[in-house]
C-alpha cells in the first residue's frame, strides 16, 4: 500500500474525501463502474480548487478562458468501493508537458487500495477551442508538485 513516505522529500499529495452513498451503488452493492470515474474527477476538480485559490474547471473554463478537456482515461480497479468508508482520492501532477497536464489519482477507503489511475487533458483557449500552451501562472503552480 502507498504511504505519505513513499515519497522523500515532497509535499504530500493532495487528497480529497469522497461520501460514497447508496444511490452511488449498483444492485451488487458496490458502486456502479461508471461512478468511479467521476469520483476520480472530482477529486482533480478539487485539487485545482485547492491550488488555484477556489478556481476549478468552471473558474478556469469561464473565468480565465482556460480549457482543459480530457484525451486519455487509463484506470485499474483493485478493490470494490462501498458507502461503508469514505473513499480518499490521493491527487498529484505526474507530468506537464507543452500543453497537457497528467494527473495520478489513488483512491483508498479504510486504508485498501480502490483504485488507481491516470487523466491527462490539454490545455486550450476555452472560447476558440483552440490548442494552447500551459499557461505560465498555471505551469508555476504544476511544476513543483509533479512527482512520479
Amino acid at each position: 500500500m502507498w504511504k505519505l513516505t513513499d515519497v522523500p522529500d515532497q509535499t504530500p499529495p493532495f487528497v480529497h474525501e469522497i461520501r460514497v452513498t447508496w444511490g452511488d451503488c449498483d444492485p451488487a452493492r458496490i458502486a456502479y463502474t461508471g461512478r468511479l470515474p467521476v469520483f476520480a474527477l472530482e477529486a482533480i476538480n478539487a485539487w485545482w480548487e485547492a491550488h488555484l485559490d477556489g478556481d476549478g474547471w468552471f473558474q478556469l473554463e469561464l473565468d480565465r478562458n482556460i480549457g482543459t478537456p480530457f484525451v486519455n482515461l487509463s484506470m485499474d480497479f483493485r478493490s470494490p468501493v462501498t458507502p461503508r468508508h469514505r473513499l480518499m482520492c490521493a491527487v498529484w501532477p505526474q507530468r506537464l508537458g507543452e500543453k497537457s497536464i497528467t494527473f495520478r489519482v489513488d483512491a483508498h477507503q479504510n486504508g485498501v487500495l480502490c483504485f488507481e489511475g491516470s487523466f491527462t487533458c490539454v490545455f486550450t483557449v476555452a472560447d476558440a477551442f483552440r490548442s494552447q500552451a500551459a499557461p505560465p501562472e498555471i505551469r508555476a503552480v504544476v511544476e513543483p508538485l509533479i512527482r512520479p
